[in-house]
């Protein structure tokens, strides 16, 4: 049986490889894929990563390997190109927590503020926005705004609540979040740091902030992937989504990686959003070139604007 199913895989592979040549297809996946389909994508990176590396590509088609609003932003940055998700339903929890028509009340509510907001959002979102962040920008994005300039964050309010303490800003936050960093138990993290004391805990800044505050660093998951290539500690418990350990266990395969535990038996550390491209959707979209990613001329031209400024001030 196990013979069959690598047998199988190895086709998939073979085939996903030959549709990339003939489409003159790039794969963009995020660290929270399923590792085969990591192994197996042009390139592997966070948002920020991932959206310069749609910006620059030269491929007619992008296939993305990652969740909605990636996609989309792919789409906004190559609006000639075709984009392709493996699955459409492949959503996230947090960009759900702002809808567009609440984001714009919100907006008219507060309009002497700058809007910031956070890429894990709707096209929708983005275009109602004045720049666009990631959690590997944020910081440095916010100390560019003039300190009498007032600040609407949105759609985390735990990366905001980060954002806040580390800039000295006081902005206002939009109340969203993450399923996947705020089910990390706080009482599991205690008991593997008891049992492992010499272990670094390292969490992403969408993590609440009682995990960030146990936190010896916190950053992005490529600089979580950064550190514990460069940090002298052989163990790390890892507070982020368990998709990111793959990738590090390529870069330091002699170091402890512990994944992060939610406050139950279920494998709530991993997005179950990000979890539903496979490599078996991977080829079905690449040979149908479908799903494909759709948006107007209007939300294009504006959604741009914010992720341009992005890339110019990161």
């Amino acid at each position: 049986m196990m013979n069959e199913r690598a047998e199988v895989q190895l086709n998939l592979e073979e085939e996903i490889l030959k549709l990339k040549k003939e489409l003159n297809a790039v794969i963009l996946a995020h660290y929270y894929q399923e590792s085969e389909i990591q192994d197996l994508a042009d390139f592997v990176g966070d948002s920020l990563e991932l959206a310069r590396a749609a910006k620059n590509t030269d491929a007619d088609v992008i296939v993305f390997a990652g969740v909605h609003f990636m996609a989309e932003t792919a789409k906004i940055l190559n609006p000639n190109k075709t984009v392709l998700l493996p699955d459409l339903e492949a959503g996230c929890s947090l960009a759900d927590s702002c809808p567009g028509p609440l984001f714009k009340a919100f907006r008219e509510k507060y309009p002497d503020h700058v809007a910031i907001t956070y890429i894990n959002c709707t096209s929708e979102v983005k275009a109602l926005s004045d720049i666009i962040c990631t959690s590997s920008n944020a910081e440095k994005i916010i100390n560019q705004i003039p300190e009498n300039q007032p600040i609407l964050f949105s759609p985390d309010r735990n990366l905001g609540k980060y954002l806040s303490k580390k800039t000295g800003r006081d902005m206002l936050l939009w109340d969203g979040s993450c399923i996947v960093h705020e089910t990390f138990s706080e009482r599991k993290i205690i008991e593997l740091q008891l049992k492992n004391p010499e272990a670094k805990l390292i969490a992403h800044p969408e993590c609440e902030s009682s995990i960030l505050n146990r936190a010896a660093f916190i950053g992005s998951t490529s600089k979580l992937l950064k550190y514990v290539q460069e940090d002298n500690s052989n163990i790390f418990i890892v507070a982020t989504e368990a998709g990111i350990i793959h990738q590090m266990k390529k870069v330091v395969p002699d170091k402890e990686l512990i994944p992060a535990p939610p406050d139950n038996n279920c494998s709530c550390n991993e997005c179950p959003y990000m979890k539903l491209n496979t490599m078996e959707k991977l080829y079905l979209c690449m040979k149908n070139k479908s799903p494909e990613i759709i948006l107007s001329h209007e939300i294009i031209e504006k959604s741009l604007k914010p992720i341009e400024r992005m890339l110019e001030m990161s």
